[in-house]
């Protein structure tokens, strides 16, 4: 799978009671699947995966993937803190069609956790997933340490694809990327301009077949005629893409360094900004692809202000906020995370005033 482009790790609406609120995510992935991103993350941080049990990550990736146009990237978020645990959760996704999963590092016996604790982890998931999987190394929340060289014996698996790199580090996503740079080249699906190609595309395309073609010896019989699939509908959506070969994809978490890890050797971005202003990153990128550095800083500047103090003084609830301010459905927090003052609001709303999306 390509990880190449912006990427909104997406909030999970709730009720004021805390019960999840399925129109409401139904509504925001229909709309980031208006916007430019390259995809979407379902439950990481932003996500609360936390906060989540089992039976409701599910009916949250379910209800997610189901609202979401086909040719977006959709990767789950389904860390746990054991090996069986997280392969459940993986599966379950697979059964959705989405493209990938993303596992954090288990982090409750830390101390416990050795370098050769951590490489087992990931390769007992990666031999038994059925999806590839992406790396989530994010020490602000997982004190467990995953160094640049110890990703770089992970990237010699086959499934294991890549990285979100939530550091906020530029040394350690060059860093990353230099220790990955000979990780195995893996060859990818993609379209016609080079973005990514998912399983749900052909599918999506298989099925809009199935439902409207009717063979002209069936109309011309007289009786009641069934809609089945042309034999070929899965094979001539994929005439239509190309093959691409790929390394192993590092992905930046910090959007204040979006454009220094891009030109660090950085795929992408995962930021929790594109959750609430999704056009506003994705210009940096954009800029950046067409070789235009200057725009690409000016973008990054445009953001500056607004990313440290509404992700970094205010964090969750800062951003479910920003998400209501900007049009998509942010809501509370779930306890113990309070939600922002009328102060704090008032704050992000000034800071947001000019990164309307």
């Amino acid at each position: 799978m390509l990880l190449e482009g912006i990427f909104a790790p997406v909030t999970t609406p709730f009720y004021p009671d805390e019960r999840i609120y399925f129109r409401k995510i139904e509504a925001n992935m229909a709309r980031y699947s208006r916007s430019l991103l390259a995809g979407m993350v379902v439950l990481g941080s932003t996500g609360e995966a936390v906060a989540l049990d089992d039976a409701e990550t599910r009916d949250v990736l379910r209800a997610s993937i189901e609202a979401t146009a086909a040719e977006k990237v959709l990767i789950a978020g389904v860390g746990r803190e054991s090996v069986r645990a997280t392969l459940e959760l993986a599966e379950f996704a697979a059964t959705l069609n989405y493209d990938a999963v993303l596992v954090r590092p288990p982090s409750y016996y830390a101390w416990q956790i050795s370098p050769s604790a951590i490489l087992h982890f990931f390769r007992s998931i990666a031999d038994h997933s059925p999806l590839p999987v992406v790396l989530y190394y994010i020490p602000k929340f997982v004190p467990t340490q995953m160094s640049p060289e110890l990703i770089g014996e992970l990237a010699r698996h086959p499934n294991i694809i890549g990285i979100k790199d939530s550091s906020g580090s530029v040394e350690r996503i060059r860093d990353t990327v230099a220790a990955t740079q000979n990780s195995a080249r893996r060859t990818v699906e993609v379209t016609q301009v080079f973005e990514a190609a998912t399983a749900r595309m052909f599918k999506a395309s298989q099925n809009e077949a199935s439902a409207t073609f009717v063979s002209a010896g069936d109309l011309a019989s007289g009786v009641t005629a069934v809609a089945t699939a042309p034999p070929a509908a899965a094979a001539k959506t994929r005439e239509r893409t190309r093959n691409r070969e790929v390394g192993f994809q590092v992905l930046t978490g910090a959007e204040r360094s979006v454009l220094a890890s891009l030109e660090a050797g950085a795929s992408g971005a995962i930021v929790a900004f594109a959750t609430f202003a999704p056009q506003a990153t994705q210009e940096i990128y954009l800029a950046w692809k067409d070789h235009d550095l200057a725009l690409a800083e000016e973008k990054q500047q445009r953001i500056h202000a607004a990313g440290a103090r509404i992700l970094g003084a205010f964090g969750l609830a800062g951003i479910k906020y920003a998400c209501d301010f900007n049009g998509y459905y942010g809501g509370h927090p779930r306890s113990p995370i309070l939600p922002l003052n009328a102060e704090q609001k008032a704050e992000v709303e000034e800071l947001l005033v000019e990164i309307r999306n």
